[in-house]
Order: C-alpha cells, then sequence, then structure tokens
C-alpha cells in the first residue's frame, strides 16, 4: 500500500472519530437540554413545598381551619390498562374511596371495571386525553392528583400537605426528581397539579410546536419527563412534597422496602430514618399489600388513644369510604 493511499485512508478514519464523536456529543448535549420558557423569572428556583407544623395551626382559628378544611378537595386521575386488572379492582377498593372524586382512565374498556375508555395505546397521548378531561369535568374541585393503580395513596395526608395552599396559583408536587437539567415529578409516586398548573397545561397542549401528542425527540421521553417539559414552557416547575421537617412525602418505593433500606442505614432509629408519619404515597406495593395498608391506615386503632388531630376531613358525601 502505497504511503499518499495510507495517508488517505488514516485521513479518513481521523475523520469518522471526529464526526462520531461529535454526534455523541450532540447526543448527550440533547440528553439534558431544557427548553427555555418566555414566562419563567429569575425569582424562580426549584423549592420544597412543606406541610404545615402543628404550632402553624394553631395559630389559626377553628373558623379558619374548617373552612380550609372543607375548600380541599381531590379529584383523582387513575390510569389503568385492562392487563393489570387486579391492582386496577385494588385501587378501587381501598385508597380511591377517599378521592372527592376517583375517576379511572383507561387505554381500552373492560367488562369488568368502570372507567373512561381513551381508546389510546401511547402513554403519553392517554395522559393528556385524561388530564384534558379531568380538567374540563372538575366542578369546582381545586386540586388534582395523578397516579398509576400500583400506587397507594393517602388522600387526608394530600390535603393537609395543600391545606394552606391556593390552588389558583401554579402547583406540581411530587416526588421531585431530576436528569440533566430538567427538574420533573415522578409518576410511580403520584403527581399533584393545582387547578391552575392544569389549565396552564391543558392550554399548551393545543401547542404542537411546545408540547407534541406524540414527541419529536430522538428517542421516546417518560410521561412524567414530557409532563415536566410542557409544564415548564408555562413557568411551572417541579417541587418537592415534604413535611415540617423536610423529610419526602411521596415515596417510590413500598413500605416494607423503605423499613428494610432503614434497618441496614439506620439500624439504632429504624422508625426515624425510614419514611414520614404524614406520607402521602408509596410505590410497587401488590394488590395484598394496599389491603394490609388500607386496615393499618384506616381501621386499626389503639383503644383509648385519641389522636387529637386539629381538623378532620370529612369523607365525601354518599361514600363508602372506611
Amino acid at each position: 500500500m502505497s504511503a499518499a493511499k495510507m495517508l488517505a485512508e488514516g485521513g479518513s478514519f481521523m475523520k469518522g472519530m471526529v464526526m462520531g464523536g461529535l454526534f455523541c456529543l450532540v447526543l448527550s448535549l440533547l440528553g439534558s437540554f431544557s427548553p427555555s420558557t418566555e414566562s419563567r423569572t429569575d425569582e424562580h428556583h426549584h423549592h420544597h413545598v412543606k406541610a404545615p407544623s402543628k404550632d402553624e395551626l394553631k395559630r389559626l382559628s377553628d373558623s379558619q381551619v374548617q373552612e380550609l378544611s372543607d375548600q380541599v378537595k381531590v379529584y383523582c386521575i387513575i390510569m389503568v390498562q385492562p392487563k393489570i386488572l387486579v391492582y386496577w379492582a385494588t385501587a378501587i377498593d381501598t385508597w380511591s374511596k377517599h378521592c372527592d372524586k376517583a375517576v379511572f382512565y383507561t387505554s381500552e374498556a373492560s367488562k369488568a371495571l368502570e372507567a373512561i375508555d381513551l381508546n389510546e395505546k401511547d402513554d403519553w397521548a392517554r395522559l393528556r386525553k385524561a388530564l384534558k378531561h379531568a380538567y374540563e369535568n372538575a366542578g369546582d374541585l381545586r386540586w388534582f392528583f395523578v397516579a398509576q393503580p400500583t400506587t397507594f395513596a393517602i388522600i387526608e395526608n394530600l390535603k393537609y400537605l395543600v391545606l394552606a395552599k391556593d390552588p389558583s396559583e401554579p402547583f406540581y408536587l411530587g416526588n421531585a426528581m431530576k436528569s440533566g437539567e430538567l427538574e420533573y415529578v415522578a409518576y410511580d409516586s403520584g403527581i399533584v397539579l393545582s387547578y391552575e398548573a392544569l389549565k396552564r397545561l391543558v392550554h399548551v397542549f393545543q401547542d404542537e410546536d411546545r408540547c407534541p401528542e406524540r414527541g419529536r425527540a430522538l428517542w421516546k421521553l417518560s410521561e412524567d419527563k414530557q409532563l415536566a417539559v410542557c409544564l415548564k414552557y408555562t413557568g411551572v416547575f417541579a417541587e418537592n412534597g415534604e413535611d415540617a421537617h423536610g423529610k419526602g412525602l411521596f415515596n417510590s418505593k413500598s413500605v416494607d422496602s423503605l423499613i428494610t433500606d432503614s434497618m441496614k442505614d439506620n439500624p439504632t432509629d429504624v422508625v426515624e430514618g425510614c419514611c414520614s408519619d404524614m406520607a402521602v404515597t408509596f410505590s410497587g406495593m401488590s394488590p395484598n399489600q394496599m389491603q394490609v395498608m388500607m386496615f393499618g391506615v384506616y381501621r386499626l386503632r389503639p383503644y383509648g388513644h385519641d389522636f387529637h388531630d386539629s381538623l378532620v376531613f370529612s369523607p365525601p358525601e354518599g361514600s363508602d369510604n372506611d
């Protein structure tokens, strides 16, 4: 092989290396890409939304507390599919009874259980349709909780978290995560939206450039990340829901997994290291575990013990709530 030919082939190899490197760089930049938004202000920073402390509640009069508790109503948007029918049935029988309105949205109809049939196979497109339907049928409900049937939720604790929050402000709460520069709320831990946040979201759904229904990325984003991208364009940002002590309220694991982790990491104080006693959600639980949770949370009580809670969230009218 001549020296000239070797140099030519060597040059082609180097060009290929450079082009490959540039392509990888572009991919990594796209992976951490987060859209800018015209409505974003320099004053907004990711922060932690905390539930009120007992001392804060004590500063309110009885009439103020009662008024707040009466105003906090939650519309539960529960996304289901026939292939996980047992989880769907368990959610109906357990925690969803504590929602002021619980609506199940499915990819296809099931003869066994009632739900809104969205006739949509794509997960992101289906979630968009469900959110739009919830917005249009909210009535006087001003808080929205988006969940999968594999999530167990304690709705009273969710109401307590948002008790003093104004739903006419844009709130997007849950277990806040970060992927590159994008902050989002993890779907498997449950997503909370105020009425204002949902209103902005439904509005941006109409903008195919900013919030495409089918997506245009080189790879498909998960629904929770797609949601965060669209909300970011409207000036709404992910916030972490926490108790008054800073512990997260939205859990991506089951109770037993969290306890097991705490036994390893905090053997001298397992309960303190596990999770908040005002937790809103747990995830990754079997239907049987959800039934046990229902018993522990709502039915089991030590005789003669009064919890002295400052307020009471009454069950939805006409419900068979535990």
